[in-house]
């Protein structure tokens, strides 16, 4: 007997496959920073500018000030500000600084597109 997937089974794993690269497809990201310094706020706007280029509305960005939420710190490990935190997709990756070297966080956080 020949099995053969009927259609709705095909439509079925075409739209779990979208929604799997969908999700995969957004960028949680956590910018740690201690008040509006210059390193901070220069962070805030590389981090905006670096993202609107490369993820094109496909990321989420959450900002905490330690000198508000303390506690925060202690979840992702930070040990120094500015830190950014990709939370998704996994792996989780770090990166400290202000953001201004372009090139060494869209490679640090794997920002490329898969060729």
């Amino acid at each position: 007997m020949d099995k053969k997937p009927s259609a709705d089974m095909k439509k079925s794993a075409a739209k779990k496959q979208t929604a799997k690269a969908s999700r995969s497809d957004f960028y949680r990201l956590r910018l740690y920073i201690a008040g509006q310094t210059p390193n901070s706020i220069a962070a805030i706007a590389n981090l905006k500018k670096i993202c609107e280029e490369k993820l094109q509305g496909k990321y989420r960005i959450e900002v905490v000030d330690l000198l508000e939420k303390p506690q925060l710190a202690k979840g992702d490990q930070i040990i120094a500000i500015p830190t950014l935190v990709r939370r998704l997709p996994p792996p989780v990756k770090k990166i400290i600084g202000n953001l201004s070297k372009t090139e060494s966080v869209i490679v640090g956080l794997d920002l490329q597109p898969a060729r």
